[in-house]
């Protein structure tokens, strides 16, 4: 009995690990034509099987069905489930592929139609503080007019208030910005308008004064205006700066030429003779009306030649060049009301006596109009600056009927 039992254990142990090589030498046999062919499979296939690769793919050619008979059972089950895992993950990778595309597309619609919605919601929100800036800049004036009429003084004094656009721009840039920068790394920044080189002495005197100069004239011509008409008739008639900017653009920038802008111009021009002819062409009407149109032609001249001289500007050139105007106005031209004050062409008893409260609401107003002409720019479509600028003739219109 004892031997017996001897011959069934080394039987046994025979037989397993017979088993076992016999299934590690058909696999590695079976495996080399795939690994021929070039498909991968998973870890399932062993580095048995690599060794294999090296066989000439004529003698694998010569017996597949050997092959494909020699193989278990077992063999042919785990092969198949290892193709079907392969091919499964293939599958599952380029469907993941495929989402991922279309998240993305997905994505980015969202966020142009994001960006759009609030272009849009900003310009409503810009045109009514534009609209409203300027309806109160008007009105304050036509009230101040009442009791104190020096309209050189109060240009003077409300370009003085352009020297704190930039301060205004930076204080935003601070609170905004992830990278911030210092208040001279900015002002370097700002004053490339003026050149590669800075804003110099030369520079300051050669590029600002034109630019003030028409500045003062557009905004003093625009106050004796409203001395003489209503205010939503100089309104009406300011706005035809649009008109006069596209005939200086096509004439002195050679700008493309459309027939829809000069309809406009010409529009523009018989709306001027038309409220020129409402109270004939004699008296306040007629000098009122010249005063507006060279308002309007003095800001269409502006606006071409910063564009010829200094091209286009970011929100901080824009706030630098106007605060720039701001120092030349108190530097170079408060002489100006000094004179007009002596000779009695604008005279006031005392300072104490000058009305600050509407002063200051007019340059506060103006200053604000400015600035959010110039955020608009950044902010949303530049159409709806202009529509915003238009609005305030209705707007004006409104307030003249309820003080009436």
């Amino acid at each position: 009995m004892k031997k017996h039992s001897a011959k069934v254990a080394p039987v046994s142990s025979f037989s397993v690990s017979e088993l076992h090589a016999a299934i590690i030498d058909d696999t590695s046999h079976s495996s080399v034509s795939r690994c021929l062919s070039g498909i991968t499979y998973s870890n399932s296939c062993s580095s048995t099987r690599k060794k294999m690769c090296h066989m000439s793919s004529t003698e694998e050619s010569s017996s597949p069905m050997f092959e494909l008979e020699s193989r278990s059972p077992l063999q042919r089950f785990e092969c198949s489930r290892s193709n079907l895992v392969q091919s499964g993950s293939g599958g599952e990778g380029a469907q993941a592929n495929t989402e991922n595309t279309s998240e993305n597309h997905e994505k980015s619609r969202c966020q142009s139609c994001t960006s759009t919605f609030l272009k849009i919601v900003w310009g409503f929100l810009i045109i009514l503080s534009v609209s409203s800036s300027w309806v109160g800049t008007t009105q304050i004036v036509k009230i101040t007019y009442k009791n104190f009429y020096c309209p050189f003084f109060m240009t003077w004094f409300s370009t003085n208030w352009n020297i704190m656009f930039f301060p205004v721009y930076y204080s935003g840039h601070l609170a905004t910005a992830q990278q911030k920068q210092s208040l001279l790394q900015k002002i370097r920044e700002c004053s490339r308008i003026f050149g590669e080189d800075g804003l110099t002495l030369k520079l300051f005197l050669k590029r600002t004064a034109p630019f003030s100069i028409l500045w003062t004239l557009t905004n003093y011509l625009y106050l004796l205006a409203l001395k003489k008409l209503t205010a939503t008739d100089v309104s009406a008639l300011f706005c035809c700066n649009k008109a006069f900017m596209f005939l200086l653009s096509w004439i002195v920038l050679k700008d493309k030429f459309m027939g829809v802008r000069i309809v406009a111009t010409i529009m523009a021009i018989t709306g001027i003779v038309m409220m020129a002819y409402a109270d004939g062409f004699h008296g306040d009407s007629i000098i009122g009306v010249a005063l507006a149109v060279g308002s309007a032609s003095a800001s269409a001249l502006y606006k071409v030649l910063f564009k010829m001289f200094l091209g286009t500007a970011n929100f901080g050139e824009a706030a630098h060049f106007f605060s720039t105007l701001g120092f030349f106005n108190l530097i170079f031209i408060s002489c100006t009301p000094i004179i007009l004050y002596f000779t009695k062409v604008e005279h006031w008893s005392s300072f104490s006596a000058l009305p600050w409260g509407y002063l200051c609401g007019v340059a506060g107003l103006w200053l604000a109009f400015n600035i959010l002409v110039n955020v608009g720019v950044v902010l949303t479509y530049p159409i709806l600056i202009s529509i915003g600028t238009v609005l305030s003739v209705p707007g004006n219109a409104g307030k003249c009927i309820r003080t009436k």
